[in-house]
């Protein structure tokens, strides 16, 4: 069982005075940062913000903390070191590897998208039928949101070159199968990638063992700095032209980066794998590997989130003036949960925060999900998220909070 106690006391802002009383429920927008990546985040700036790889001492550490960053993060998603790169956001590394695939493709080939994604993992791809490439969409069910992996396979075929499709959706929660809708997308031959921006803060994934060939997600949501980090394994990484620096094209990990990143925020990255190794320390878990380590770190996450999330679900479900978007069954989603109620989405965010409680309203970046389910996006949706430092308290004030303004 999950030490909450343990677990909030590793949260600066727990005991930040102006945030006291106060039950935060819109970490799906970006959660708290652990205390280990704002102290590698400060002392990086005080004791190494100088250009990083020199041989002079400051140098050398700063540049050794980055690498350091990128080799931990890897070892616990179960991919090389160099397969994962840095990025100032999970929109903008889409953005360049859509680049990339432009240069990549012919025209005549495919790409498949989905209408549940987040904008940031539909419109890069979306653009490239600007170059002549057929863009399929792969539909969600208009009551549930759920996307079915047959209806992708009578979209597939030999022209497919690429599928994208979300880990969860930020408005339906539904954690897709990943491993299976990969290994259907490669028996065609196709390449996947994954957003999992929205299912990542709720324990990073093995994404070696998923198949995926690219997955991405952002570290502001995940505990950390705000940067986009991309796993790009290596038959696809080096197979696609490169996007940096011409003499870097060698280079896997600098590749989808033309920018210089930042180097403090690489940095202070590692501190997030400080914080899940120090959930598995206290809570007795001994991980042969990091990838172990990693997914049993998943699991006491999950199994805490499950547990507070379903009184949310049967209460939203009870409710016959809201529409609950997604799964009723809190094993099958991420606790991301997007409530239709006669108020505007916005509207009931306002009203909640009047009850001490931080939400979220409006569209998020999901248009054509809520399009898709018949959602007025101007109206939009109440989004109500939490990930595993919330408390079985904070979902009763939460839930008594709904009462009050539904």
């Amino acid at each position: 069982m999950l030490d909450v106690d343990f677990v909030r006391s590793q949260f600066p802002a727990f005991s930040e005075q102006s945030l006291e009383g106060q039950a935060f429920f819109e970490n799906a927008g970006g959660s708290y940062t652990s205390a280990q990546v704002i102290d590698r985040l400060t002392r990086f700036y005080r004791e190494r913000k100088v250009q990083p790889y020199a041989p002079y001492r400051a140098s050398e550490l700063g540049g050794a903390e980055m690498d350091e960053a990128r080799a931990r993060l890897a070892a616990l998603m179960g991919v090389e070191t160099d397969e994962v790169s840095f990025g100032p956001s999970t929109t903008q590394n889409t953005y360049i590897l859509a680049q990339a695939f432009r240069q990549w493709m012919d025209p005549g080939d495919a790409i498949i998208v989905t209408n549940q994604d987040h904008e940031a993992n539909s419109g890069p791809w979306r653009r490239l039928a600007e170059d002549g490439i057929e863009i399929r969409e792969w539909k969600i069910d208009p009551e549930t949101g759920h996307l079915d992996p047959e209806k992708l396979m009578e979209l597939l075929d030999d022209r497919v070159r690429l599928v994208c499709f979300p880990h969860c959706s930020n408005v339906v929660g539904e954690i897709n199968p990943v491993a299976k809708i990969t290994a259907l997308a490669h028996a065609a031959g196709a390449f996947v990638c994954v957003d999992g921006v929205s299912y990542a803060p709720h324990g990073l994934p093995d994404v070696g063992g998923m198949g995926a060939d690219i997955y991405l997600f952002s570290a502001y949501k995940t505990y950390g700095p705000h940067q986009g980090i991309m796993v790009i394994r290596r038959n696809i990484g080096t197979m696609l032209p490169n996007q940096g620096h011409y003499f870097n094209g060698d280079s896997l990990y600098k590749r989808f980066t033309p920018a210089g990143p930042d180097h403090a925020q690489v940095a202070a990255s590692a501190g997030m794998v400080d914080y899940i190794e120090a959930l598995a320390a206290h809570h007795g878990i001994m991980g042969e590997t990091p990838v172990a380590t990693g997914a049993a770190v998943h699991d006491l996450m999950r199994d805490h989130e499950e547990k507070l999330l379903q009184p949310l679900l049967d209460y939203a479900a009870s409710k016959n003036s809201v529409r609950l978007i997604g799964p009723t069954d809190a094993a099958k989603r991420a606790p991301t949960v997007a409530l239709v109620a006669n108020a505007p989405g916005e509207a009931l965010a306002a009203q909640l925060a009047s009850h001490g409680v931080m939400a979220g309203g409006g569209d998020f970046y999901a248009n054509r999900a809520l399009e898709g389910m018949n959602v007025d996006t101007d109206h939009g949706v109440l989004r109500v998220s939490f990930v595993h430092y919330t408390s079985e308290n904070e979902v009763q004030k939460l839930i008594a909070a709904l009462d009050a303004v539904l």
